[in-house]
């Protein structure tokens, strides 16, 4: 049995091997060694996360996600959620988590008919997870934005800050011709963080073209 464990943080600032340990032991507990790990420092709420879509690239009929919540997998929205269902069920991969008992009962060899039965009870019970990871999200999102209009109104308010140190390395990095990972590799910044400097670029290039 190949153990694929993923490892997900949402920001540069959270540690995303903090489970680590506790996956390790699990593995251990049951008599499993994880072969493979996959970490990075992604939102939930997107499918564009390089090193899930390499897990799933390398993953093998049968072989076992190892998570430590559902939530690290996912907080997205439905439709998008339904699409990462699709692409694991294709690949024939099975999802742990230490946080959903009924599937470390998918670790056990059984007959045929337990493993219907329990392949569509966790099936449900991912499907209640995740939609339930997804409004967690959401709920802090509108906390986050009703807090923010507070702050606005009482002239508290000052927004994130920008690295602008950061911002030129990666706009130097850009333009000599690195891909995004290897940027993220070189700077330990998250895919958001280049996309929006690529963004602020070209909004700066199309306003150089209207004015000139």
């Amino acid at each position: 049995m190949f153990i694929r464990a993923y490892l997900r943080a949402s920001t540069q600032e959270q540690d995303a091997n903090r489970a680590r340990s506790a996956l390790d032991t699990f593995a251990s507990d049951n008599g499993l060694t994880i072969a493979s790990y996959y970490v990075e420092n992604e939102s939930g709420a997107t499918l564009d996360r390089p090193e899930l879509m390499r897990l799933l690239s390398d993953a093998k009929q049968g072989d076992t996600l190892l998570i430590e919540q559902i939530d690290r997998l996912s907080r997205l929205n439905n439709e998008d959620w339904q699409t990462l269902r699709r692409m694991i069920d294709a690949k024939g991969v099975r999802i742990v988590a230490l946080d959903m008992p009924t599937s470390h009962m998918m670790l056990n060899k059984s007959d045929t008919f337990t493993a219907a039965m329990l392949t569509a009870i966790n099936g449900m019970l991912l499907d209640m997870l995740a939609a339930i990871a997804r409004k967690d999200y959401e709920d802090r999102r509108r906390r986050q934005a009703e807090g923010i209009k507070k702050a606005q109104t009482k002239g508290e308010y000052k927004g994130r800050q920008v690295d602008t140190d950061k911002h030129r390395k990666i706009i130097k990095l850009l333009s000599e011709g690195k891909s995004w990972t290897e940027i993220q590799g070189y700077l330990g910044c998250s895919r958001s963080t280049i996309k929006r400097v690529c963004d602020l670029q070209k909004q700066e290039t199309e306003q150089l073209a209207i004015k000139y």
